[in-house]
């Protein structure tokens, strides 16, 4: 493509990339919508380990664990965990990991936008290797359990399961085009160039909205109807965080993306980092709501 113009030659990029990334949105949605409706808890969970070991695995690279074998020994205490978890699953900790996890996004959103330069990381961190089990198991138990619930006494829990990622993905399109349309204050530009707070304040409002329509299809009365709405928009605001701590710790590192198993997308990490965040605090508010916190 040298004789073409480097404008046409990025727009050329830009397509494809577009359509890649089109592609695999297309196999995942309706493969994960599936999953979450039609497989059994057990079933279910088991599909989403899947996505937290190689989530794992990508992880154990922002640790600084570049070999194969440290890599293969940190996936594998995730391995662990996750049998150790699922066999104490339902127990009164569960609460507590999924209000721990809470904690830790609250903390971090207030650390995050206090960020002004972000510093070259070491070869090797290991303070990471436990904040790995937060990010990735916790929102694994946290949706589990969620699916094995009569949640908010509105039926089976595996269609809350699916409202939570339809919020994320609510919460994500909105931020992108009102950030776009009205977008100009820049959110964290040292972490996230492109997020505006219009679009923070988009997203939120647009999952806010979801959560309205949410808790009317589930005929909830009228004060969980308004705690439903509070709690989709701080779920929202818990995704943008989620996102914007992976960038941190992809550019502490000077990668692009924290891997390159989705076309289009990056890494496992880089398209559920969201959910990372945003499945604990909707979790922990639906239980809330139930009075079971």
């Amino acid at each position: 493509m040298r004789w073409l113009r480097p404008s046409v030659t990025r727009a050329l990029l830009v397509s494809h990339s577009l359509r890649q990334r089109l592609l695999t949105a297309g196999a995942l949605i309706p493969a994960v919508t599936l999953a979450v409706l039609l497989l059994p808890t057990p079933g279910f969970a088991l599909a989403m380990s899947v996505f937290v070991l190689l989530g794992a695995w990508e992880w154990a690279g922002l640790i600084g664990l570049s070999d194969r074998r440290g890599r293969i020994i940190y996936v594998g205490g995730i391995l662990l965990l996750l049998v150790l978890v699922w066999f104490g699953l339902g127990r009164v900790w569960d609460v507590w990991l999924i209000g721990a996890a809470v904690m830790w996004w609250l903390l971090l959103a207030l650390v995050l936008a206090r960020i002004r330069e972000v510093p070259p990381a070491p070869p090797l961190e290991p303070a990471l290797i436990p904040v790995g089990v937060l990010v990735l198991l916790v929102p694994w138990l946290a949706l589990t359990h969620l699916h094995g619930s009569t949640a908010l006494g509105a039926g089976p829990g595996p269609v809350l399961v699916l409202a939570v990622l339809v919020l994320t993905w609510i919460a994500d399109s909105a931020a992108y085009f009102v950030g776009r349309r009205w977008g100009r204050r820049k959110l964290a530009p040292n972490l996230s160039p492109g997020k505006t707070w219009a679009g923070l304040y988009g997203a939120m409002v647009g999952a806010a909205l979801w959560g309205l329509v949410l808790a009317l299809l589930l005929r909830l009365p009228m004060g969980a109807t308004l705690g439903l709405v509070l709690i989709s928009g701080l779920t929202a605001l818990a995704s943008i965080v989620g996102d914007l701590y992976e960038s941190l710790l992809k550019r502490r590192r000077g990668l692009k993306d924290a891997g390159a198993l989705l076309p289009g997308h990056g890494g496992m990490l880089d398209r559920v980092d969201s959910i990372t965040a945003a499945a604990p605090v909707f979790v922990f508010g639906v239980l809330w709501l139930q009075g079971g916190v």
